[in-house]
């Protein structure tokens, strides 16, 4: 008489399954959410050391209590699978294990720092998380440094308790790139491979620049032209620098008087003498 058969427990499955994949927390809800760069019409959204994420507003109201923390993982996207979700505060990883481990985990939030409500037209500004904007904390703990190169990086966001143990986490978003500063020598200075339009400005800023300066060489000169020419110049300056009597060459008689009209004849008595 054999064995009765028992059912399969299920605690020991997951006995089981744990020690198959000890990073695998089943305390720890998988939230349908992906992580994604903002879609607010922001410049700067990914620069070469920073990248700004949409806030996860509404994601963990249902299972976050007042004291649980949030926190961005942010990883190399090729290092994301190997990162396990710490158990304690004392496991979490700091800024300078990515470039160790590959990960690390940063700006802890709270719930009452993500409310549901939408910001626009409020005072609260535009809802994103900039990646490694802050450029002063090296030596705080959970720093959000500058990210060191251009990635591509992967993130997610976890929900812990207030003793370090995770209670949710989101997807893992797509890599994220940033940019890259081009070479000098990269640079393309060749005018023959700009656009039409460019060209047709660039000439048409350099006609105008060529044109302000005649025009002012144009009002200098006839503004300064009076100090080296005066209006009115002197007859004798005119026609020359030596200026001296009136004088006669040669000996001309005078002319004969001209005939004097009826009534103006000069009179012939003798002119009242002076004398006793």
């Amino acid at each position: 008489m054999g064995f009765p058969k028992r059912q399969p427990r299920p605690w020991l499955l997951l006995s089981v399954l744990i020690c198959v994949q000890p990073g695998l927390s089943l305390a720890t809800e998988l939230i349908p959410f992906r992580p994604q760069i903002t879609g607010w019409d922001l410049e700067g959204k990914v620069t070469a050391t920073t990248f700004s994420l949409a806030q996860p507003r509404c994601v963990f109201d249902e299972l976050a209590d007042t004291a649980d923390t949030i926190w961005l993982v942010v990883a190399f996207s090729n290092a994301s699978s190997s990162f396990q979700n710490p158990q304690t505060l004392a496991e979490i990883p700091a800024s300078p294990h990515l470039l160790s481990d590959g990960y690390y985990m940063t700006m802890p939030l709270f719930l009452d720092h993500l409310p549901c409500e939408d910001p626009e037209g409020g005072s609260g500004g535009v809802p994103v998380l900039r990646v490694g904007n802050d450029v002063s904390c090296s030596q705080q703990p959970y720093c959000n440094d500058p990210l060191p190169s251009p990635g591509p990086y992967s993130v997610k966001f976890l929900l812990m308790d207030a003793s370090g143990s995770p209670k949710a986490e989101t997807q893992w978003s797509d890599p994220i790139a940033l940019q890259q500063g081009k070479a000098p020598g990269s640079i393309d200075t060749w005018p023959g491979r700009r656009s039409g339009c460019m060209i047709v400005i660039s000439s048409i800023l350099s006609s105008l620049a060529g044109l302000l300066l005649l025009a002012f060489l144009a009002a200098s000169t006839m503004r300064f032209s009076s100090l080296w020419w005066p209006e009115e110049v002197p007859e004798q300056l005119r026609i020359g620098s030596f200026m001296g009597k009136r004088y006669t060459t040669h000996h001309i008689p005078p002319s004969e008087a001209a005939t004097l009209p009826v009534g103006c004849e000069p009179s012939l008595e003798p002119l009242p003498s002076l004398s006793p």
